[in-house]
């Protein structure tokens, strides 16, 4: 077998710029609304970064972050490094590190856009719409977006899960540190398929009513949000969560476990766990 052991700080580069990139969204949302505007969606916060000079310079972190990060995506679904398998499941999750891979790269092309003084583009807050416009007007495109959407539901339903179970255990290495926070990455990891929910909500409904407006990505999740009662405490409470979520993504990057590549003399979250337990 290849030495894989290069992807490990591909991996850890990857979940450092991810976690950069809901820090800087749930940060500048929260300062917003304090200020009394409203929460900031992904492209928003970019363009945001890009009006100060350090903000240009966070905006490049984020941007080599979300391309490494989709290249250990790319690289951990061809090999196959955290060991899902190749039956119809493990094929679905390997195909799914593919798409998360394309869309933080693509995040990560917005950000070198802006950073380099471009306008935001398709990449920005109706990027998602004018995608879902072009699919629409292609033969069955209701249905692919439809589909698209009921997919994206089941996704962030995997993220509640995986954080109600503590599921993300399995993939990190035990010490003080990651017992003691647990809560917050449980926290974290459920604040994020809420989001994601929330989008696939969005998509579905434009797939079914065939309108694009429909469409939308966390900007549109947040005005939906701030719509509802008590809506303006959702919204905080939700970048709260999403805080958590940046949490998560910088303690993944550095403890999580490849199983592929670390040793076996290393002790998973999971395993200490269920140790405790018995």
């Amino acid at each position: 077998m290849a030495d894989l052991s290069w992807t490990i700080p591909v991996m850890r580069a990857g979940y450092a710029g991810r976690g950069l990139t809901y820090l800087s969204i749930a940060g500048l949302s929260l300062w917003a609304i304090w200020r009394g505007g409203e929460a900031q969606g992904t492209g928003s916060a970019l363009e945001t970064l890009s009006d100060s000079g350090w903000g240009i310079a966070v905006l490049w972190l984020i941007a080599l972050g979300l391309f490494a990060y989709a290249v250990w995506r790319g690289i951990d679904a061809i090999e196959d490094l955290e060991e899902y398998g190749d039956d119809a499941k493990g094929m679905i999750s390997r195909a799914g590190m593919i798409v998360t891979g394309l869309i933080h790269g693509a995040i990560a092309a917005l950000a070198i856009s802006l950073a380099l003084g471009g306008g935001g583009g398709s990449g920005g807050e109706g990027g998602v719409s004018n995608l879902v416009g072009d699919v629409l007007d292609w033969p069955g495109g209701a249905i692919i977006v439809t589909v698209g959407g009921l997919i994206t539901i089941a996704a962030g339903i995997y993220y509640l899960i995986k954080g109600w179970k503590a599921k993300y255990r399995e993939k990190l290495r035990a010490n003080h540190f990651t017992s003691n926070y647990d809560w917050a990455l449980r926290f974290g990891v459920m604040a994020q398929g809420v989001i994601i929910v929330v989008i696939g909500g969005f998509l579905t409904v434009a797939g079914f009513r065939g309108s694009s407006q429909e469409a939308g990505g966390m900007g549109k999740a947040f005005d939906w949000l701030a719509s509802q009662p008590f809506g303006n405490f959702l919204v905080i409470v939700l970048c709260l969560g999403l805080l958590g979520f940046a949490f998560f993504c910088f303690v993944n990057a550095v403890y999580r476990v490849i199983p592929k590549v670390a040793g076996d003399d290393l002790t998973t979250l999971a395993a200490k766990m269920k140790a405790k337990a018995a």
